[in-house]
């Protein structure tokens, strides 16, 4: 999937950014299949020196994989809609 909403097709899609689809999915796999991670976690494993610009394209790359079923985005323990989530999120497998 190439967008994961109306917003993501008007800005595009870039080509790193399928590469922290990727990363999502590596920390994924390395933790305990009902953990979850942090989108910093993921932008921190690409560029630990320079990863704040990188937050959100770290969340558009976990909004594409909860639109293909690969992941769930999380706030305060609970699945929220993703197009709609503001504030802190967590990402996980989908259970």
């Amino acid at each position: 999937m190439k967008y994961c909403s109306d917003a993501c097709r008007r800005t595009g899609s870039a080509g790193a950014d399928d590469g922290l689809e990727d990363a999502i999915r590596r920390l994924l796999d390395s933790r305990a299949r009902d953990s979850s991670i942090c989108p910093s976690d993921v932008a921190r494993a690409v560029s630990p020196d320079d990863w704040r610009p990188l937050m959100e394209p770290v969340r558009r790359a976990a909004r594409r994989l909860v639109a293909v079923g690969e992941a769930e985005i999380t706030q305060g323990g609970n699945v929220v809609d993703p197009s709609t989530a503001k504030g802190p999120i967590r990402i996980r497998r989908p259970r």
